[in-house]
């Protein structure tokens, strides 16, 4: 797998410093020593069977060694109360390992009206609604941003004690957050495409830095 160096500019810009964890290393949980933050990035699909979905012709990019990876990270990452960011493929992350189930193809579900990817697998911007007193909205100063989205699958059913804190036009479930676990943000849409041009997206990783100072 590759990582956009979108995500690498972005905890840059914010004054972070970036280690990248690759998938397949032994012991993923113990990567996470010497962090004080982490970010979840986007991605493939999840393998169906992490899940107990039945898979698709839509499925992509499933890579079950980055399932067991970053299933494992996220277990640690709850457990530790580490200052996080998921964000699209990461949020799903979540919701699985809390128990939650995946929509495993939209426009099956929710139709067209609203894109959430371009043909054939191309990002496009829509309006988010926030509950204006979550978290994820006091992080961005606002109860409604514009959003650049880039997945065909979303949460369907929110895992255990996760909370739905922003939807889109459709619906779509577009953040979730943990109340137990306030150093957490979860987007299901992808904050570093357009966080060089739009503060709102680079501040959610201002936050995560500044959540994760020691």
């Amino acid at each position: 797998m590759t990582l956009p160096a979108e995500y690498v500019t972005c905890v840059r810009a914010a004054g972070g410093r970036v280690v990248l964890l690759p998938p397949g290393e032994p012991d993923p949980a113990g990567w996470l020593d010497d962090l004080d933050g982490i970010v979840l990035a986007g991605g493939g699909d999840l393998a169906p069977e992490t899940w107990g979905g039945t898979g698709t012709a839509e499925n992509y990019g499933v890579d079950l060694e980055r399932d067991r990876t970053e299933l494992a990270l996220a277990a640690t990452v709850l457990d530790r109360h580490l200052p996080s960011l998921w964000i699209c493929r990461g949020l799903q992350v979540l919701n699985v390992v809390l128990g939650g189930t995946l929509i495993e193809h939209l426009p099956d579900r929710v139709g067209e009206e609203v894109l959430h990817r371009l043909p054939p697998r191309e990002p496009v911007s829509h309006r988010v609604e926030l509950e204006p007193d979550s978290r994820l909205a006091r992080s961005l100063g606002c109860a409604r941003c514009d959003a650049v989205s880039w997945h065909h699958q979303a949460v369907d059913r929110p895992g255990s004690q996760l909370v739905v804190v922003a939807r889109a036009p459709d619906g779509t479930i577009e953040a979730l957050e943990l109340p137990s676990h306030p150093e957490l943000v979860a987007v299901q849409w992808h904050p570093e495409l357009s966080a060089a041009e739009d503060p709102l997206q680079q501040g959610l990783f201002n936050d995560l830095v500044t959540r994760a100072q020691p």
